[in-house]
């Protein structure tokens, strides 16, 4: 069942962008469309975009973060599953990982590979009673909910007492050189790879999405207050390369 939102107001995690979708009311069903129209591609994608390096990255994240054996998992926007891969053998046989997303083509690539429970679901209203799990994941998708104010308070809600939040996300580098760099590697670069890889249209827009995203999404403080907000301590992030972010907060 949802909480209620401390802090009344929303918090889109960006403006609405006219190139893809005409109002916010509009921008749910584009990204679902978008992401079930790209699953069967999305392993192959995201593998080239990262130089195969995610996989090692992903489970120094989540070991920075507190993820332990035995622990209790929900991996949020899971997609394909490759954060819920790696949760999965941190937390071994006496943990458990339960993988959410709203994409039901994404959950079906999932269930191939990954030995976890599947469910169809938003960030913001998330079908689990309260004070559930351990450890609550989202990778690389905080940009696509709906509003950071209700997400944030629907995760504290699904935590135990003491239990841990990790967000991985991406942001451009402050230097105008970084900047430029990334924005021509994942807004020129990685939308064509993807289009002649997959032979796949949708596929490009995605990777044009995610980078327009990045470039338009919310500053780190406005991120870390809306998890204090929500009622979350001992918020912080962590930034590696200019580029990668962990934000990482705890349920008191």
């Amino acid at each position: 069942m949802k909480s209620p939102t401390p802090d009344s107001s929303q918090l889109p995690p960006h403006q609405v962008l006219p190139r893809y979708y005409a109002d916010p009311s509009r921008r749910r069903a584009f990204v679902s469309n978008l992401f079930d129209d790209t699953a069967k591609h999305y392993d192959w994608i995201i593998k080239v975009m990262s130089f195969g390096s995610g996989n090692r990255y992903r489970k120094e994240a989540l070991l920075r973060a507190g993820l332990r054996p035995g622990m209790h998992v929900i991996d949020v926007a899971s997609g394909t599953g490759p954060v819920s891969r790696s949760e999965v053998d941190i937390v071994g046989p006496h943990g458990s990982v339960v993988s959410v997303d709203r994409s039901y083509n994404m959950l079906d690539v999932a269930r191939k590979s990954v030995p976890t429970p599947g469910i169809q679901a938003s960030a913001e209203d998330l079908p689990f009673p309260d004070n559930q799990f351990d450890f609550l994941s989202m990778g690389y998708a905080l940009r696509h909910v709906d509003d950071l104010n209700d997400t944030f308070a629907e995760y504290r809600r699904v935590l135990k007492p003491g239990g841990s939040v990790l967000i991985m996300e991406l942001t451009p580098p402050k230097s105008a050189i970084g900047r430029r760099f990334v924005k021509f590697y994942l807004n020129s670069v990685v939308p064509t790879i993807a289009r002649i890889g997959t032979r796949s249209d949708d596929a490009r827009t995605l990777m044009k999405y995610f980078w327009d995203t990045i470039d338009s999404c919310v500053p780190p403080q406005s991120i870390l207050d809306a998890m204090k907000r929500s009622g979350f301590a001992d918020v912080s992030c962590h930034c590696i390369s200019g580029v990668f972010r962990e934000y990482v907060g705890r349920k008191p």
